[in-house]
């Protein structure tokens, strides 16, 4: 992929920065990128006030410490009901990138949070515009805890690089690493079985929650159109979409 790195000092979310006000992926001011279409762009922000994570989740970020950004891509017409590869693509990139810094391994909770034993290092959001059954552009959010050494939100696990090795990461080369391992993930045959041996909680038996109620299960799988796979103690399989289960401690 041709990536055009873009850098800005501060907007309330870099997804929304890429998106114009009528819906379309593009930005009339400060870069047009209609006039070169096929790029995939990549904007940087140094804060972002707004920052987006899933649902109606905020995004905490102190100022220059993080790496904040988001991505336009053109997945070259990839059936809608194939989106959940973006997913693992991504996801499997960012624990790549991420795994030569840290001893623990580098995980991926269902579906796309990052994460080093139980605390959470990395949110992605991604949001795609179709065209016909096809996916024409797709725009990745990415907050990733880089220098960041205290959080002062509500969130319940955060944890940065900083944190785990105890002295900060050079922000502009991690960026580079990742995007060159975008590119090499997306040409990887491989890349949904590597998401699979990554999943958080893989092995064993865990606790669950869903509208019923709490339950013991163990993981079996991610379905192809990203539907994560339980098995329950009495051996029934539960299949479940985004938001329809938690994962319990």
């Amino acid at each position: 992929m041709d990536f055009r790195v873009v850098h800005i000092e501060e907007t309330d979310s870099t997804n929304r920065w890429l998106k114009h006000r009528d819906g379309s992926f593009v930005r009339s001011d400060a870069v047009d990128l209609t006039k070169e279409p096929s790029l995939c762009y990549v904007v940087v922000a140094d804060y972002q006030t707004a920052g987006k994570g899933c649902g109606t989740n905020s995004w905490e970020s102190e100022r220059g410490k993080n790496l904040t950004f988001s991505m336009l891509i053109h997945p070259d017409g990839m059936p809608a009901n194939h989106q959940f590869r973006i997913t693992e693509i991504i996801s499997v990139a960012l624990c790549e990138v991420l795994q030569p810094y840290i001893y623990n391994k580098v995980e991926i909770k269902w579906p796309n949070d990052i994460y080093v034993g139980d605390k959470k290092i990395c949110g992605i959001l991604i949001e795609n515009r179709l065209q016909g059954q096809a996916i024409k552009d797709c725009i990745i959010g990415i907050g990733l805890n880089v220098n960041q050494a205290v959080f002062r939100s509500d969130a319940p696990n955060p944890v940065s690089l900083c944190q785990l090795l105890g002295h900060e990461v050079d922000r502009a080369q991690l960026l580079k690493a990742f995007l060159q391992q975008v590119d090499e993930a997306w040409q990887r045959e491989t890349v949904g079985a590597d998401y699979r041996d990554r999943l958080y909680r893989r092995e064993g038996w865990h606790t669950f929650g869903d509208a019923q109620g709490r339950f013991e299960a163990r993981l079996t799988g991610v379905s192809e159109d990203g539907h994560l796979l339980l098995e329950d103690r009495q051996g029934r399989l539960r299949t479940y979409a985004f938001k329809e289960v938690q994962f319990n401690r």
